[in-house]
């Protein structure tokens, strides 16, 4: 499928890249550049050969966040914030979401990379959350994953001040995985994303799913979750894929 203002490149490998493609506007999130996201990760959902899904922008900028010349118009709400949720339309892919993060990301922008299950950041990246700074909340779910992801005290300096916060101390509060200079950044997402390939593809979406949602229940109630999974994962069917993984390892190693 064409979009106008997305590129999708798909590799045999089976991961797939989505790349913001506004770069003379910082890939502000337009409702039309929403709408084709969430549509293209709907149809990558769809499609079985792509288990990795990697995100990342055109040109200097990840995103800048809302397109604010959408804020103008009268018969839109908020710039369509709440009907054309973004991280929401993430969200619909099962599989691990790498963030690759080649520039300023802020506000909206945050969020969206905030809804990533790892960051890839370019040297050049930065962070930014602003909403204070326009008199708005978020409503993608940034406060909740920037207090999970840096601690509820970084979190506050970040949300109530708006500074940016640069790709190594991102990495230093945990906020990004690995910082890497700008021409390795597409390379070592991609590397990574053939890493999780290596893994059973069912077992691949379920363990995501399995630190997800145990992240947000008591160590009581994500040790319960965690033994009914595995329970739930050791089927005949599993168990055969398991037999013949672990055939294959021993066959490695004589």
């Amino acid at each position: 499928m064409a979009y106008k203002h997305i590129l999708v490149e798909r590799s045999d490998e089976g991961f797939a890249t989505l790349i913001l493609n506004r770069p003379d506007r910082l890939n502000t999130l337009s409702i039309g550049l929403r709408q084709e996201m969430a549509q293209a990760v709907d149809a990558l959902e769809a499609d079985a050969a792509v288990r990795v899904l990697i995100l990342t922008g055109a040109g200097r900028a990840f995103t800048a966040g809302l397109d604010l010349d959408e804020w103008a118009a009268p018969e839109v709400v908020a710039a369509g914030a709440y009907e054309h949720d973004a991280v929401a339309a993430l969200l619909r892919f099962s599989g691990p979401l790498i963030g690759a993060i080649n520039g300023i990301a802020v506000t909206g922008g945050l969020e969206i990379a905030l809804a990533c299950d790892l960051l890839i950041a370019s040297t050049e990246a930065r962070f930014a959350d602003t909403h204070v700074q326009v008199g708005l909340l978020p409503g993608w779910g940034g406060s909740v994953r920037l207090a999970e992801r840096v601690g509820l005290n970084r979190a506050k300096e970040l949300a109530l001040t708006g500074r940016f916060l640069g790709a190594e101390e991102a990495a230093a509060w945990g906020m990004v995985n690995h910082v890497v200079v700008p021409d390795r950044l597409r390379f070592e997402a991609e590397a990574i994303a053939r890493q999780m390939l290596m893994g059973v593809p069912d077992a691949l979406v379920a363990y995501k799913r399995l630190l997800d949602n145990g992240a947000r229940l008591s160590f009581a109630e994500a040790l319960r979750m965690e033994r009914a999974a595995s329970l739930a994962m050791n089927t005949p069917v599993g168990r055969s894929e398991i037999d013949a993984r672990l055939a294959r390892l021993r066959e490695r190693k004589v």
